[in-house]
């Protein structure tokens, strides 16, 4: 007896969804009856995808008024002003960022709920098909052996039997018992078709699904990279990273309003189907399979008995009395005949196989695990499958706003970038504290003589006859140092020459050198006595 049926509950995001308008291309109404066939039905999904690409095109023009606006109002600020500008332009690269990366991960979570939702549909098709198969093979497997198998036996049995006439009537029963279990099996369903179709569908299913969620990946991982490219170009103020980011940052823009789109028509139109998913299936097996029997898997209710009942309890019956009249053979013909005692065997063998077939089949006949599959593919399409297409739309829509921002704002560090250059233009050369004078001496090392504020001696070879010129006490410092600088290297130490007053400590010498030094510094306080 069928157990109670576990309802199917539709959620509200499905009812909200099937509650979105569904119009043609002329604006005309169409109705929300999910019917993939219909080209009215077909016109308003595409008109959803036509939507998304409205929206695409407010956003691209959106996006060069902008730009246009930015180029032609230069307005030449103060110093303040463009730091509060480079600020503006650091926090927004760094919003739109945490915004690319929120998208992100509600992109993923979305992927692999729509990824799961599509797996468990294509479990449940795989367990129909199994049950359907396996109906198909016990039919055809039994009706086998009462057609093939059993006649053999029951002809041998004729002509060993053929002086007795009542035991030709106990032959005559059984092979109308057969007769009658084959007709019953007859009238079952053949699945055969069902299971060619549910395999075909199955098939196709995980074909898109696997490109589906590789898409995506490979979508997620290019706004991580272009994402990593901002912040490092912005962090460098490189502007071929800036240009790489803006040029990516366009297409990554395009695929976001695409998928948008995908995800919205693929969203209403499940919900189309969730909404009523009885009725649908109802009315694609009209004609194929009996709407009682359609009916029965689909309820599954109590109050609604089996269509193969009557089938199994004649089966059953069929099968009970030919093992009767078996069993009466072997006890009371075997003595008179005892050649027939081996096919009586085979017969009595045949039997019980059939019993336990007829149980298995009573077992897969019941709408019970059917039904369950069933449930199971409705909660792996109609909650997992439109809860993350939902994600995956809202993934869009953040990826999208994230990648205009930088649009917006590679322009801006880009005019910071050339602002910065002529600043440092505008600063002298021979300043030392230029950064770019900095960047150039290092590249270019001074290769002739130097010439400085005092004399030294370009080789090791003249140290002995080093004399140091006349100086004032308060420059004895700088001349010292100098000097040394000389001597220990030929080409005096460009250090912080101030700090040698201020009693900082000398560089590293070798003991040689520091020998040397002393010996100078003996030589000195004599020339200069305190």
């Amino acid at each position: 007896m069928p157990a109670t049926r576990v309802e199917y509950i539709v959620p509200w995001w499905v009812l909200w969804l099937h509650s979105v308008p569904h119009l043609g291309l002329r604006l005309q109404p169409v109705n929300s009856t999910f019917n993939p066939r219909d080209e009215s039905y077909q016109e308003s999904l595409l008109f959803l995808g036509l939507v998304a690409a409205v929206g695409l095109a407010l956003n691209l023009i959106f996006l060069a008024v902008y730009l246009v606006c930015l180029c032609c109002c230069r307005r030449d600020g103060g110093v303040q002003t463009k730091q509060r500008n480079s600020c503006c332009v650091t926090w927004t690269a760094v919003l739109a960022g945490l915004v690319c990366c929120a998208a992100v991960g509600v992109g993923f979570y979305g992927n692999s709920e729509t990824n799961d939702g599509v797996y468990q549909l294509i479990y449940s098709l795989d367990n129909a098909n199994h049950t359907f198969s396996g109906i198909d093979s016990l039919v055809s497997g039994t009706t086998q052996k009462m057609q093939l198998d059993l006649e053999q036996h029951l002809a041998r049995l004729s002509e060993i039997f053929a002086a007795r006439g009542d035991y030709i009537q106990t032959l005559k029963l059984m092979q109308q018992m057969a007769g009658s279990i084959m007709a019953q099996l007859s009238g079952l369903p053949a699945w055969r078709d069902v299971t060619a179709e549910l395999t075909e569908v199955a098939d196709q299913t995980g074909y898109v699904e696997y490109y589906r969620w590789l898409s995506y990946l490979l979508l997620f991982v290019l706004d991580v990279v272009i994402c990593l490219t901002a912040c490092l170009g912005l962090a460098k103020h490189s502007k071929c990273l800036l240009a790489s980011m803006l040029c990516c940052g366009v297409l990554t823009l395009l695929l976001s309003w695409a998928s948008l789109a995908v995800d919205a028509a693929a969203a209403v139109g499940t919900s189309d189907f969730c909404v009523a998913p009885d009725t649908f299936i109802l009315n694609v097996t009209q004609g194929r399979i009996s709407t009682e029997v359609t009916r029965y898997y689909l309820y599954c209710s109590q109050s609604v008995s089996s269509p193969f009942q009557q089938v199994l309890t004649i089966f059953q019956r069929s099968l009970t009395t030919m093992q009767i009249q078996a069993a009466g053979l072997l006890q009371f013909a075997v003595p008179l005949f005892p050649t027939a005692e081996k096919d009586l065997l085979g017969i009595q063998l045949l039997l019980n196989s059939s019993e336990a077939s007829l149980h298995q089949l009573t077992a897969l006949l019941d709408c019970r695990g059917l039904h369950k599959d069933y449930l199971d593919a409705l909660t792996g399409v109609c909650y997992d499958g439109i809860e993350g297409l939902l994600y995956l739309g809202l993934f869009s829509l953040l990826a999208a706003l994230a990648f205009s921002t930088m649009i917006c704002v590679g322009p801006r560090a880009w005019k910071h970038f050339a602002t910065r250059d002529r600043d440092y233009d505008d600063i002298d050369d021979d300043d030392p504290f230029n950064p770019q004078a900095r960047r150039i001496a290092a590249h270019n090392p001074p290769r002739g003589p130097l010439h400085s504020f005092c004399s030294y001696s370009s080789g090791l070879g003249s140290q002995t006859s080093l004399q140091p010129p006349a100086q004032t006490i308060s420059n004895a410092p700088v001349s010292e140092y100098m000097n040394q600088a000389a001597l220990f290297g030929g080409n005096p130490r460009y250090e912080n020459v101030p700090l040698i007053g201020r009693g900082s400590p000398p560089p590293t010498y070798s003991p040689s050198m520091r020998a040397t030094y002393l010996s100078m510094a003996d030589e000195n306080l004599r020339h200069y006595p305190a």
